[in-house]
C-alpha cells in the first residue's frame, strides 16, 4: 500500500498538518508558557507512538551506530521544537519560517547536481522570500532562537533520511524511539511549565490536538517521503511550506494574498515542477 502512494504525496500531508498544529497552538498560548506547549507536543506524541508502536523492541535491536543515530534525532527534536516555539513567541511566524529555510537550501543546492535543479533551486529560493516578507528587527534574542531552530531542522533532515533509509529499521519505529528519548530530554527543559495543563482538560486535549497534527501525521508523513525521495529532493519540497501555509491562510482564515505573495507561491510551484530527481546510480559488481 505505502509503495502505491506516490511519496511526494506524502509530503503534502506532512506539510499541510505542519499549519494545522499552530491552530492548536494558539489556544495553548493563552494557557500555557511557551516551552510547556513544547512539551505537551513531545510528551503526547511519545505516549501515542508508544502505544502504538512498542519502540523499545526496535531500539535493542538495533547496534552501537544504530542506538546512536535514533538517541542523536531524539535530542534534535526537543531542542528543535523548544527553540521553534521560543522563537516565535518573539518573532512573526512568517520571518521564522525564512529563517527556517536558509540551512535547507544549502541542502537542496548540495543535491542539485544538473543544471536543470539548479533551475529549479533558483525559482524556489526567491518564492520563498516572496511569500515570507522576512522582517528582522529589534528581537536579538528571537534571532538566535530562529537560527538554532533552522541549522537544528536541517540536522531533522539529514537524520530523519538516515533514519528511513537503514536496512532492518522501519522509519516509524525509528521515529517512535525518537520520540520517547525526545520527551525524556525535553522533561528538564519545558515539563515544569506544562504542569498547569495536567489539570486543565482544554489545555492538555489542545495539547494532545498540537502532538498529533505537528508531530505524529506529519512526521510519520516524512519517513514515508524519505524512505523513497533522494534528501536533495526533499529539502527542496520544503519550499512548499510557505506556499502551503499561505493556502491554508486563505481557505481557514480568510487571509488573501498580496501580489508579492502570490509571484511568490507560482515560483515556488514552478520550482518543485521543475526539479527531477537524480537517476539512480548503478550498483558495483
Amino acid at each position: 500500500m505505502e509503495r502505491k502512494v506516490p511519496p511526494h504525496l506524502y509530503f503534502v500531508v506532512s506539510a499541510v498538518f505542519h499549519y494545522l498544529g499552530p491552530a492548536f497552538a494558539v489556544l495553548l498560548f493563552a494557557r500555557v508558557q511557551v516551552l510547556g506547549v513544547a512539551w505537551l507536543r513531545i510528551a503526547s506524541a511519545a505516549v501515542i507512538f508508544a502505544a502504538w508502536r512498542r519502540p523499545w523492541r526496535a531500539f535493542r535491536l538495533q547496534d552501537r551506530d544504530g542506538k546512536r543515530l535514533l538517541v542523536a534525532w531524539g535530542a534534535v527534536l526537543a531542542v528543535m521544537n523548544a527553540c521553534f516555539y521560543t522563537a516565535i513567541d518573539r518573532l512573526p511566524l512568517g520571518t521564522v519560517a525564512s529563517i527556517e529555510f536558509l540551512p535547507v537550501i544549502a541542502l537542496a543546492a548540495l543535491g542539485a547536481r544538473t543544471p536543470r535543479n539548479a533551475g529549479a533551486l533558483a525559482l524556489a529560493v526567491p518564492g520563498v522570500y516572496l511569500i515570507t516578507g522576512v522582517h528582522i528587527a529589534g528581537q536579538p534574542l528571537g534571532l538566535v532562537f530562529a537560527f538554532a531552530n533552522a541549522l537544528l531542522f536541517a540536522l531533522y533532515i539529514v537524520l530523519a533520511d538516515r533514519v528511513a533509509k537503514r536496512p532492518l529499521l522501519s522509519g516509524i519505529d525509528g521515529l517512535a524511539a525518537s520520540m520517547l528519548i525526545a520527551a525524556l530530554v525535553v522533561t528538564p527543559i519545558g515539563g515544569w511549565e506544562a504542569l498547569p495543563a495536567l489539570t486543565d482538560p482544554t489545555a492538555l486535549l489542545a495539547g494532545i490536538g498540537v502532538g498529533v497534527s505537528s508531530s505524529v501525521i506529519p512526521y510519520i508523513a516524512d519517513q514515508l517521503a524519505l524512505a523513497r525521495l533522494e534528501r536533495a529532493t526533499y529539502a527542496l519540497l520544503v519550499s512548499l511550506l510557505p506556499a502551503t501555509a499561505t493556502v491554508i491562510g486563505v481557505v481557514v482564515l480568510a487571509q488573501v494574498p498580496s501580489l508579492p505573495e502570490a509571484a511568490g507561491i507560482g515560483l515556488v510551484i514552478a520550482g518543485v515542477a521543475l526539479h527531477r530527481e537524480p537517476a539512480p546510480q548503478p550498483s558495483p559488481v
